[in-house]
Protein backbone atom coordinates (compact mmCIF):
# COMPACT_ATOMS: atom_id res chain seq x y z
CA UNK A 1 0.00 0.00 0.00
CA UNK A 2 1.25 3.48 -0.82
CA UNK A 3 2.49 5.47 2.15
CA UNK A 4 0.23 8.30 0.98
CA UNK A 5 -2.74 6.21 2.08
CA UNK A 6 -1.40 4.64 5.26
CA UNK A 7 -0.66 5.56 8.85
CA UNK A 8 2.99 4.59 8.88
CA UNK A 9 3.02 4.30 12.68
CA UNK A 10 1.07 1.04 12.64
CA UNK A 11 3.17 -1.25 14.81
CA UNK A 12 2.62 -4.12 17.20
CA UNK A 13 2.87 -3.61 20.94
CA UNK A 14 2.26 -7.27 21.74
CA UNK A 15 4.74 -8.97 24.04
CA UNK A 16 6.63 -5.86 25.06
CA UNK A 17 9.07 -6.41 27.93
CA UNK A 18 8.63 -4.85 31.35
CA UNK A 19 10.48 -1.54 31.20
CA UNK A 20 9.34 -0.08 34.50
CA UNK A 21 12.91 -0.14 35.83
CA UNK A 22 14.66 0.77 32.56
CA UNK A 23 16.17 4.18 31.90
CA UNK A 24 16.04 5.99 28.58
CA UNK A 25 17.74 9.03 27.07
CA UNK A 26 16.06 11.00 24.32
CA UNK A 27 18.37 13.21 22.27
CA UNK A 28 16.56 15.81 20.16
CA UNK A 29 17.79 18.06 17.37
CA UNK A 30 16.87 21.73 17.77
CA UNK A 31 16.84 22.15 13.97
CA UNK A 32 13.28 21.87 12.59
CA UNK A 33 11.99 22.21 16.16
CA UNK A 34 8.32 22.12 15.15
CA UNK A 35 8.91 18.62 13.83
CA UNK A 36 11.40 17.39 16.42
CA UNK A 37 9.30 18.71 19.30
CA UNK A 38 6.37 16.62 18.07
CA UNK A 39 8.64 13.59 17.69
CA UNK A 40 9.88 14.09 21.26
CA UNK A 41 6.34 14.31 22.64
CA UNK A 42 5.42 11.12 20.80
CA UNK A 43 8.49 9.24 22.08
CA UNK A 44 8.14 10.45 25.67
CA UNK A 45 4.41 9.75 25.86
CA UNK A 46 4.84 6.30 24.31
CA UNK A 47 7.55 5.33 26.80
CA UNK A 48 5.37 6.40 29.72
CA UNK A 49 2.30 4.69 28.24
CA UNK A 50 4.22 1.41 28.14
CA UNK A 51 5.48 1.53 31.72
CA UNK A 52 8.58 3.70 31.84
CA UNK A 53 8.68 5.96 34.88
CA UNK A 54 8.86 9.62 33.89
CA UNK A 55 11.86 10.17 36.15
CA UNK A 56 13.65 7.37 34.26
CA UNK A 57 13.64 9.44 31.06
CA UNK A 58 16.34 12.06 30.53
CA UNK A 59 16.53 14.30 27.53
CA UNK A 60 19.02 16.61 25.90
CA UNK A 61 19.00 18.88 22.91
CA UNK A 62 21.70 19.19 20.29
CA UNK A 63 21.90 21.90 17.61
CA UNK A 64 21.17 19.69 14.60
CA UNK A 65 20.84 16.13 13.42
CA UNK A 66 24.58 15.89 12.69
CA UNK A 67 25.24 16.33 16.43
CA UNK A 68 22.89 13.50 17.45
CA UNK A 69 25.70 10.92 17.29
CA UNK A 70 27.87 12.68 19.88
CA UNK A 71 24.85 13.41 22.04
CA UNK A 72 23.89 9.74 21.86
CA UNK A 73 27.42 8.68 22.77
CA UNK A 74 27.43 10.88 25.89
CA UNK A 75 24.37 8.99 27.16
CA UNK A 76 25.13 5.54 25.76
CA UNK A 77 28.38 5.41 27.73
CA UNK A 78 26.48 5.90 30.99
CA UNK A 79 25.83 2.72 32.96
CA UNK A 80 22.47 4.05 34.16
CA UNK A 81 21.05 4.43 30.63
CA UNK A 82 19.59 1.32 28.99
CA UNK A 83 18.61 2.78 25.61
CA UNK A 84 19.03 6.03 23.69
CA UNK A 85 16.53 7.48 21.22
CA UNK A 86 17.78 10.01 18.65
CA UNK A 87 15.22 12.33 17.09
CA UNK A 88 15.84 14.70 14.23
CA UNK A 89 14.64 15.91 10.87
CA UNK A 90 16.67 16.68 7.76
CA UNK A 91 14.56 18.06 4.92
CA UNK A 92 15.80 17.63 1.35
CA UNK A 93 17.12 20.87 -0.08
CA UNK A 94 18.58 21.92 -3.40
CA UNK A 95 22.12 20.71 -2.64
CA UNK A 96 23.81 17.44 -1.71
CA UNK A 97 24.18 18.62 1.89
CA UNK A 98 21.13 16.48 2.70
CA UNK A 99 22.87 13.31 1.49
CA UNK A 100 26.05 13.93 3.47
CA UNK A 101 24.23 14.78 6.70
CA UNK A 102 21.80 11.85 6.49
CA UNK A 103 24.57 9.33 5.80
CA UNK A 104 26.79 10.71 8.57
CA UNK A 105 23.95 10.62 11.10
CA UNK A 106 22.90 7.08 10.20
CA UNK A 107 26.49 5.84 10.39
CA UNK A 108 27.19 7.72 13.62
CA UNK A 109 24.13 6.44 15.44
CA UNK A 110 24.81 2.88 14.29
CA UNK A 111 28.41 3.11 15.46
CA UNK A 112 27.40 4.35 18.91
CA UNK A 113 24.96 1.48 19.29
CA UNK A 114 27.59 -1.08 18.36
CA UNK A 115 30.32 0.54 20.47
CA UNK A 116 28.23 0.50 23.65
CA UNK A 117 26.23 -2.64 22.88
CA UNK A 118 22.91 -1.04 23.66
CA UNK A 119 19.97 0.22 21.64
CA UNK A 120 20.58 3.62 20.06
CA UNK A 121 17.55 4.30 17.91
CA UNK A 122 17.53 6.24 14.62
CA UNK A 123 14.42 8.41 14.82
CA UNK A 124 15.50 10.88 12.16
CA UNK A 125 13.05 11.90 9.47
CA UNK A 126 14.45 12.45 5.97
CA UNK A 127 11.48 13.88 4.04
CA UNK A 128 11.42 15.90 0.87
CA UNK A 129 9.24 18.68 2.31
CA UNK A 130 8.12 20.29 5.56
CA UNK A 131 4.61 18.93 4.91
CA UNK A 132 5.92 15.36 4.67
CA UNK A 133 7.81 15.90 7.92
CA UNK A 134 4.70 17.11 9.74
CA UNK A 135 2.70 14.20 8.32
CA UNK A 136 5.19 11.87 10.07
CA UNK A 137 5.44 13.87 13.30
CA UNK A 138 1.90 13.35 14.52
CA UNK A 139 0.08 14.02 11.27
CA UNK A 140 -1.75 11.72 8.89
CA UNK A 141 1.11 9.21 8.76
CA UNK A 142 1.41 8.85 12.54
CA UNK A 143 4.34 9.82 14.71
CA UNK A 144 7.80 8.36 14.11
CA UNK A 145 8.67 9.37 17.68
CA UNK A 146 6.17 6.75 18.86
CA UNK A 147 7.86 4.17 16.64
CA UNK A 148 11.32 5.09 17.91
CA UNK A 149 10.17 4.56 21.51
CA UNK A 150 8.60 1.19 20.73
CA UNK A 151 11.73 0.16 18.86
CA UNK A 152 13.87 1.01 21.91
CA UNK A 153 11.59 -1.03 24.16
CA UNK A 154 11.60 -4.00 21.79
CA UNK A 155 15.38 -3.91 21.44
CA UNK A 156 15.74 -4.14 25.21
CA UNK A 157 13.94 -7.48 25.00
CA UNK A 158 17.02 -8.87 23.22
CA UNK A 159 18.96 -8.56 26.46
Amino acid sequence: MSSALKNLSDFSTANLPDVSQKRFAIIVSEWNTEVTGALYTGAFDTLVKHGVQENHIVSAQVPGSFELSLGAQKFAQREDIDAVICLGCVIQGETRHFDFICQAVADGITNVSLKYNKPVIFGVLTPNTQEQAMDRAGGKHGNKGDEAAITAIKMLALN
